[in-house]
């Protein structure tokens, strides 16, 4: 009969137990189950499963046995439907019970039966000395000849011949009958020995009760969350440095990178990646009250007792992110380039979600997988940024504006300059109309050289030596190698000073910097400029550190 209408239920009340079971309230239906639809989180994972089934008119309990122990019980829910009225009572999970062992019995059994495998060879090697003894007299008493060498009759030849055949024949028989009785006691054994080594369930039973008005085929839904599941954003920037005809452009491609260790295997599933964060919470944390007070003189405790203060604080373990690695295949001949699918994105308010197209799997113990979500193709600005101090490199840099509405979450990236991988480098989280910086690897043809024109450490003071000074002064020298002009920043240390007795200056002698605190660090100056094809650039930077003579300064990284 073919269905015309069709019947929604959902469930309104999910009870889930890990203890005894409660009573069915029909009889029970075996049920399996299959992974239609996952949707991982940062921290998690949403996982449903299908259950097809022909439900009979009345009340039904539905067993499915194929959950993984590890899903959150608190949040399986039921949708279903069909072509008659279905309603859907309570939810219970539990692990399936194993039978009880009992182990002293078992021992027994298996101790019996090797008693008897052992009477069984028993008989099997004395058959087959008795079947040696009747061919060794066969051979080594010929029956033709009497005591005095003379010729035996016939029937006496007759009658010999009979009772080898019959030895061997008997012993023939007896060998066969205790080798099968031996392969069934061997097949016991296994058995017992597996029932004495059976291990745990390894998954979930869960039980729900479905009333249909009528015999129907219904599908249900089984939504719930596991824990053992996160992805993780890696991107590859492609950067065009462009040419005198084109301007440089960005290629930003977003990746997935999603791992699953939640005990069951993903298997032509579709699969969605989502940036909710479902281990934080609906709610912000609660504030309790501060109290100044002098500090209170601890109470001397009694012989026997333990301070709280004396218990190990709780050890937090670090989750380790996995990169896989990423690979580039050159072709000798020019071919048609294949295109990799882009998920599709569902952009809300609060969150975005990318549906991978087509079906994917992913097994619990197979790895990682990396999967493309998006991409964006956006002009990009080209610099030449070098920290001298540190290091004469010049580095190629690209700045953009962040033109997605889904902000770009922090992850690494798989760098390509012209075609070319030239390293890794890390994206920071850039919401929409950010401007976003990226590293493109070192670029030779901007020489940098830092010297150190001056560094005095002395006293200062006019009669009297009153405070002690440290003078520094440095030259940077940039030299653009490229036959167009480019932009050159160039980042150095002012030191910061944290007491009114340690006083910085910057001497007049300095080339005025552009910027200062760059990217809100204290003393951290920035000089930029356009450098022409072939400019050569000076840049001076000095400064001054007083401080009290009878104390020491040091100059540390900050804290």
């Amino acid at each position: 009969m073919r269905i015309t209408a069709r019947c929604l239920a959902t469930t309104s009340l999910v009870l889930v137990t890990m203890a005894a079971a409660s009573p069915s309230w029909a009889a029970d239906l075996g049920a399996n189950s299959a992974i239609d639809t996952v949707t991982v989180y940062p921290d998690g994972a949403t996982v449903t499963r299908v259950i097809t089934v022909d439900l009979p008119s009345g009340d039904s309990t539905l067993v499915a046995k194929d959950f993984p122990l590890g899903l959150d019980t608190s949040s399986i829910r039921v949708e279903g439907e069909g072509g008659a009225k279905l309603t859907i009572g309570t939810i219970d999970a539990r692990p399936p019970r194993a039978a009880p062992v009992n182990l002293p019995e078992l021992d027994k059994r298996i101790e019996a039966l090797n008693d008897q495998r052992a009477d069984l060879q028993g008989a099997i090697d004395s058959a087959n000395a008795r079947r040696k003894f009747a061919e060794h007299f066969a051979e080594a008493s010929p029956v033709g000849i009497g005591e005095k060498g003379e010729a035996r009759p016939i029937a006496e030849w007759r009658t010999a011949f009979a009772a080898v055949g019959e030895e061997i024949s008997s012993a023939d028989t007896a060998i066969r009958d205790a080798t099968r009785k031996m392969r069934e006691i061997d097949r016991q054994i296994a058995e017992l020995d597996v029932e004495r080594k059976a291990k745990p369930p390894s998954k979930l039973e869960v039980r729900m009760d479905v009333a249909a008005a009528a015999a129907t085929k219904a599908t249900l839904r089984v939504t719930y969350n596991v824990r053992n599941a996160r992805w993780l954003p890696l991107y590859d920037a492609r950067l065009d440095t462009g040419a005198k005809d084109r301007k440089p452009q960005l290629e930003l491609v977003r990746r997935a990178e999603i791992t699953q260790s939640t005990g069951e295997d993903w298997s032509n599933v579709s699969l969605g990646v989502s940036t909710v964060r479902i281990s934080r919470g609906g709610n912000a944390p609660e504030l309790g009250s501060l109290v100044a007070q002098y500090p209170q003189v601890p109470k001397p405790m009694a012989l026997g007792t333990a301070s709280d203060l004396a218990r190990p604080a709780p050890v937090m373990q670090e989750r380790s992110a996995r990169v896989m690695p990423m690979s580039k295949a050159l072709e000798a001949e020019p071919r048609e380039r294949a295109d990799e699918q882009q998920a599709i994105a569902e952009i809300g308010g609060f969150q975005a979600t990318f549906k991978i197209p087509g079906r994917v799997s992913l097994g619990a113990a197979e790895g990682a997988k990396s999967l493309k979500i998006a991409s964006m193709n956006v002009p990009a600005d080209l610099a030449v940024r070098a920290a001298p101090v540190m290091d004469t490199t010049a580095f190629l840099e690209a700045s953009f504006k962040q033109t997605d509405d889904t902000t770009l979450l922090p992850g690494k990236v798989a760098i390509y300059r012209d075609g070319v991988f030239v390293g890794r480098g890390k994206l920071a989280a850039s919401a929409k109309d950010d401007i976003v910086r990226l590293g493109f690897g070192a670029d030779d043809k901007v020489k940098i050289e830092r010297a150190v024109l001056k560094r005095n450490e002395g006293s200062a003071g006019l009669l009297v030596t009153t405070s002690k000074t440290d003078e520094r002064s440095f030259k940077t020298t940039v030299r653009n190698g490229h036959d167009f002009p480019i932009k050159v920043a160039i980042e150095d240390q002012l030191p910061v000073s944290e007491s009114e007795d340690i006083v910085v200056e910057m001497l007049p002698s300095t080339t005025p910097p552009t910027a200062s605190n760059i990217r809100d660090k204290r003393g951290v100056l920035e000089w930029s400029f356009d450098a022409k094809p072939g400019e050569v650039k000076d840049i001076t930077f000095a400064w001054r550190i007083r401080w009290p003579k009878d104390k020491s300064m040091v100059i540390v990284p900050a804290g």
